[in-house]
C-alpha cells in the first residue's frame, strides 16, 4: 500500500478494480503503466492529497484488479474498455468529474477517456507517451530496438507469456533497470519490486500484460487511426511531461506529436528515464500540482 492511502476493491461493471484512496478536494485520478501499479505513485500522490481527493486504481489486468481473458479482437484490454473501467469506477464513487494523470499505458487510458468521456474530465496530464497511432507511424530503427516490447508483447499467445514466464524476475527487473537513466533498480522501492515481480509471476496477470500491448497493436492503434482522421480532439487543458531520457524523445518531435490532438496544450520535458515519477518525483509534483490547482 502506499501510506496514508485506503485501499479497497471496487465493482465496475463485470469486474473489480483495486483502489487506493486518499485526500480531499477536487477529484484527481492517477492512472498508472506497464509493467507497474498502483505503486508506481507512491512518491508522488501524497503532495497531491492536502488539495486533491487522490484515486489510484490498478487497472485491469494489473495490481488486486481482476485478470479477465483476452478476446480475439482485444477488446478486453483495449483503451476503450479501459477507460469505460474508469468512468464506471467515478459513477460507483458518485463523483462526476475528474482530474486524470496517466503514465505510460495509463497515459494512454487517460487520452481515450479524454476523447471518448470528454464532459467526465477537468483537466488531463499525460506523462511519458505520445499518441498510439503516432508512435507506430514514426517507428524506425532506433525507435524499434529501445521499445521493442511493443512488437514483441502484442505477439500472439502464448508465445510472450511462455518466453517471460520462464524467468519472470529476471524480465521485470532488466525491464524497470534498462527503461532508467542510471540503468539501475534504485529509483524503486523495495515494496513496489516485490509488487512488480509478483505480478509478472502470476499467468493471469502476465497474460493480461501481453493483452494490452495487443490492444495497443490493433484494437487501440485503429481507433486513434479512425479519430485522427475524423479530426477528433482533446477538449480538456493538457499538459504534458516527457522525460529527456524516456520514449518519446526518440521520437524526435514528442510535443509537436500532440498539437493535432490538443486545443489547449502546455508541455515541459525533465531528466529522467521512462519511469518519472520514480525517478523524479520532484518533476511530477512541480508540473502537476500547479496545473491541476489554477483555476
Amino acid at each position: 500500500m502506499i501510506p496514508g492511502f485506503t485501499p479497497s476493491r471496487v465493482q465496475c461493471g463485470d469486474i473489480k478494480l483495486s483502489v487506493h484512496r486518499a485526500g480531499q478536494g477536487t477529484p484527481l485520478v492517477l492512472l498508472h503503466g506497464y509493467p507497474q501499479n498502483h505503486h508506481c505513485w507512491e512518491h508522488v500522490a501524497p503532495a497531491f492529497t492536502s488539495d486533491f481527493d487522490v484515486i489510484i486504481p490498478d487497472l485491469r489486468g494489473y495490481g488486486d484488479s481482476d485478470t479477465p481473458a483476452d478476446d480475439d479482437d482485444h477488446s478486453t484490454y483495449s483503451k476503450r474498455q479501459m477507460a469505460s473501467d474508469i468512468a464506471t469506477l467515478m459513477d460507483t464513487l458518485n463523483i462526476e468529474k475528474a482530474h486524470v494523470l496517466g503514465h505510460d499505458r495509463g497515459g494512454r487510458v487517460a487520452y481515450r477517456f479524454a476523447l471518448d468521456h470528454p464532459d467526465r474530465l477537468l483537466k488531463l496530464g499525460i506523462i511519458e507517451i505520445v499518441p498510439t497511432g503516432d508512435f507506430w507511424a514514426n517507428w524506425n530503427a532506433n525507435l524499434a530496438m529501445k521499445a521493442y516490447h511493443w512488437t514483441f508483447l502484442a505477439q500472439p499467445a502464448p508465445l510472450p507469456e511462455r518466453m517471460i514466464g520462464a524467468d519472470p524476475t529476471g524480465y521485470i527487473d532488466w525491464t524497470l533497470q534498462s527503461w532508467t537513466l542510471s540503468q539501475s533498480l534504485n529509483d524503486f522501492s523495495d515494496a513496489a519490486l516485490k509488487s512488480y515481480r509478483a505480478q509478472a509471476n502470476d499467468p493471469a496477470h502476465l497474460h493480461a500484460m501481453c493483452a494490452d500491448y495487443r490492444a495497443g497493436a490493433t484494437f487501440d492503434k485503429a481507433l486513434d487511426e479512425a479519430d485522427r482522421a475524423a479530426g477528433r480532439k482533446i477538449t480538456a487543458p493538457f499538459h504534458f511531461l516527457w522525460a529527456e531520457g524516456g520514449f518519446p524523445a526518440q521520437t524526435g518531435n514528442p510535443a509537436g506529436l500532440w498539437l493535432p490532438w490538443v486545443n489547449d496544450m502546455t508541455d515541459a520535458s525533465c531528466a529522467s528515464g521512462h519511469f518519472t515519477m520514480e525517478e523524479n518525483p520532484t518533476a511530477v509534483i512541480k508540473n502537476f500540482l500547479p496545473f491541476f490547482s489554477a483555476r
